[in-house]
């Protein structure tokens, strides 16, 4: 069937199977190692730790990630990152005595590093894939990639559980692990040698953007991703289970399947910002979009302070954020594409990248500091969305700096 597809829907479509069986074992990763070292006693900060390299490491990877893309091909990087991927979840089959924290944060570094490496691969092999002229065609790739990828993470949150579930924590790790090798072998095999490979070949301090466009977009996704994460990451669960009496399964649950719905706006998000009228966004229309965002996060915390049940204005304001925010990163994620280089496309692909893990990483540290600080409860949930409005602000006034149509 694949044979009798043109070679670039052959391998976009390779490419996408490929991103989607890495993040399926990703999210349920993540779920497994928070359900099983929860289950052992270990408190949420110590779970928190374990996680901390997976994001600092994230930062790292897309920075060199982009520059070893234009050097191997994307390719090779996104192999590797399957690879890593399949080593890091061996780490996690030793005895159960070795499992210490310092053990699996290391294993969770190379998650991250292979996440990291697969994603960007991922996402600059479609700018090659689509011809220069067909910028509708690469706004609905990259939004389907998008959007399904997150859709299966939170797919994979549920599936980690049910496989603690059936087969205990190592025979969950271990069947993600077989069939991940599977994925790999398949991916060698089929995936074009020659994809992303830079003509010339970039210095080692080409990994720092000399595109003006390029450095705006990646200050605006660090502070859009930070805004999500210092309300989203400790905050919000915490608030949920401790404020208003969730268990575990219910605050789970839940946010799956935000992550889950977040997916599938972002891949119906071209229709929503008008590529069905024949329009492709530029810097305007991610700039109206993150103005409207802003206001989410305000009306949520003034919420907090008013007489309205805190149930049922956190679904309603998580609803509408998520809905708001999976535009706005679909956006960011056409934009990048499109104004990356052909030639050495992965360079700044993996630069907006690692602005994109920096403000995860920042978001997080600020959720957990802010709550404790402001004092818990409905007052340190309220700090952490109004720092979030700062924030979104933020990514607004440097979109005004994004280059529109008419420019």
């Amino acid at each position: 069937m694949l044979s009798q597809l043109s070679p670039a829907i052959r391998q976009y479509l390779i490419v996408t199977g490929n991103y989607w069986a890495f993040t399926l074992t990703d999210g349920a990763l993540r779920m497994l190692v928070v359900l099983h070292f929860h289950s052992l006693g270990y408190s949420p900060l110590d779970i928190a730790l374990l996680f901390l390299f997976y994001e600092i490491f994230g930062v790292i990877t897309n920075l060199v990630g982009g520059w070893l893309g234009a050097h191997l091909g994307l390719n090779r990087t996104m192999n590797i990152g399957l690879g890593l991927q399949i080593i890091a979840l061996a780490m996690l089959l030793v005895p159960a005595a070795m499992l210490t924290v310092p053990w699996v944060m290391a294993a969770q570094a190379l998650s991250g590093i292979a996440k990291d490496l697969n994603k960007m691969s991922a996402k600059s092999s479609i700018k090659l894939l689509v011809p220069a002229d067909a910028q509708g065609t690469l706004y609905k790739w990259v939004a389907l990639l998008t959007g399904s990828k997150n859709a299966l993470k939170g797919i994979g949150f549920f599936l980690g559980g049910a496989l603690l579930m059936l087969l205990d924590f190592a025979g969950a790790v271990a069947a993600m692990a077989v069939a991940l090798l599977l994925v790999w072998i398949a991916s060698l095999i089929t995936l074009r040698k020659d994809l992303g490979k830079a003509k010339s070949k970039p210095k080692f301090r080409d990994i720092f953007s000399k595109s003006r466009a390029i450095n705006i977009l990646s200050g605006a996704r660090l502070c859009l991703f930070a805004a999500r994460d210092v309300w989203f990451v400790v905050a919000l669960p915490v608030f949920l289970s401790q404020t208003l009496g969730w268990d575990h399964w219910q605050t789970g649950g839940f946010l799956a399947l935000w992550v889950i719905g977040y997916g599938m706006v972002q891949a119906f998000a071209p229709r929503i910002t008008g590529k069905a009228s024949g329009r492709v966004p530029d810097g305007r229309a991610a700039l109206i979009w993150a103005a409207v965002l802003t206001s989410v996060p305000v009306l949520i915390a003034l919420g907090l302070g008013s007489t309205i049940d805190p149930a049922t204005l956190l679904i309603g304001g998580l609803l509408l954020f998520g809905v708001l925010f999976a535009i706005n990163s679909s956006l960011h994620s056409y934009l990048i594409v499109s104004l990356a280089r052909a030639d050495g496309v992965s360079l700044d692909v993996g630069f907006y990248y690692m602005a994109n893990a920096m403000g995860r990483l920042l978001g997080t540290l600020l959720s957990g500091w802010l709550f404790q600080a402001a004092g818990l409860g409905a007052s340190g949930l309220a700090a952490c969305l109004w720092v979030s409005a700062a924030l979104l602000l933020l990514t607004t006034l440097i979109s005004l700096a994004l280059p529109q149509a008419s420019d």
